[in-house]
């Protein structure tokens, strides 16, 4: 079923109210056929979780609400097991049904919001993890032909909060099903400081990967706001990845900047850290603004426009590239 003229608030965690001319459901391949072959709309518009968007102004196109469920385990041996979830999962319940079963692998990643099929898309990451180190392969529905395609880890080239889908095939597929590769035998991850530490203050000295789970979602919890609070959709930014002479011209102001190894010649350094001495951090107008706790996240606090908040992101990109000579960029999809 089509619906018309569907108010986007609910959809978007950022909660900015924008309209489009059309919404339909779809649970399985078979009803995404069907409601496309029925669609008279050029313009489409695939939404999960709607946790990694900005709306700024209205679509005038069918919005295709991705709800395919499902959890599967495809192989399994003593060492590891290959897990598939569909597409429309949300990605914390799925992380949480592989802790129970002690699958280990994605525990770093707990609490990040959105699907499970929007997961290698940007190949999300956070506390020393990135889909790319257990993702296996996913399945995706080829908008131009109807045909069901396959993609392994190679094919989707992974980056930096990058994939094929961000690039080259963006728009071209629908994802709607995503296998991973977890271990039986947990390795556990406690390389990122704020982990050990949240540990630490737990008294925890041989973790678990529920333990590791645990502390991230401590962790992330004392940081970033519930969007269900306020209005968010996570980091804004990419942590940018320069030469390793900016690094050296912010040190001499700075000598404490944080700073990681990237690919050769260069070095990553931390998004937030940047704006927070910019001195954004918490700044407020009126209904949105920077949050308090994380330089990161911009938010609305209720009744702004996606364009009041995209252009704030643009004041701060300009004020960081007038300060650091570094030029940021929006992790976040604009439309």
């Amino acid at each position: 079923m089509i619906e018309k003229h569907v108010n986007l608030k609910p959809y978007n965690t950022f909660g900015i109210e924008v309209y489009a001319d059309a919404l339909a459901r779809f649970t399985n391949v078979d009803e995404l056929t069907e409601i496309l072959k029925a669609s008279t709309y050029d313009l489409l518009l695939v939404l999960g979780g709607g946790s990694n968007l900005l709306l700024t102004q209205d679509f005038h196109g069918l919005v295709l609400k991705n709800e395919i469920s499902g959890f599967s385990v495809l192989e399994e041996n003593d060492e590891f097991v290959i897990v598939e979830a569909g597409s429309g999962e949300t990605w914390h319940e799925f992380v949480m049904t592989c802790i129970e079963k002690g699958y280990a692998g994605v525990e770093n990643l707990s609490l990040i919001p959105g699907s499970v099929g929007a997961s290698p898309m940007q190949n999300i990451g956070a506390y020393g993890t990135e889909i790319k180190h257990v993702f296996h392969h996913l399945k995706a529905y080829h908008l131009a032909t109807g045909e069901i395609h396959t993609f392994d880890n190679e094919a989707c080239h992974f980056g930096y909060r990058e994939s094929v889908f961000k690039n080259i095939y963006k728009g071209q597929y629908i994802i709607l099903s995503v296998a991973f590769k977890l271990s039986k035998s947990p390795k556990i991850n406690t390389t990122y400081g704020a982990i050990e530490e949240e540990l630490k203050q737990q008294n925890i000295t041989n973790p678990t990967i529920r333990d590791v789970s645990n502390s991230v979602i401590a962790i992330r919890r004392s940081k970033l706001p519930d969007p269900k609070v306020i209005g968010n959709a996570g980091s804004f930014f990419k942590n940018p990845v320069v030469d390793e002479g900016i690094v050296e011209k912010i040190k001499l102001e700075y000598p404490d900047v944080p700073n990681y190894p990237a690919e050769e010649g260069k070095r990553k350094l931390a998004a937030g850290w940047l704006i927070e001495k910019a001195g954004w951090k918490g700044k407020t107008f009126d209904t949105f603004g920077v949050h308090k706790l994380q330089a990161l996240v911009l938010v609305n606090y209720g009744g702004s426009t996606g364009k009041q908040v995209f252009d704030l992101s643009s004041q701060i990109i300009a004020d960081i590239e007038l300060k650091f000579g570094v030029t940021l960029e929006r992790e976040v999809n604009i439309l």
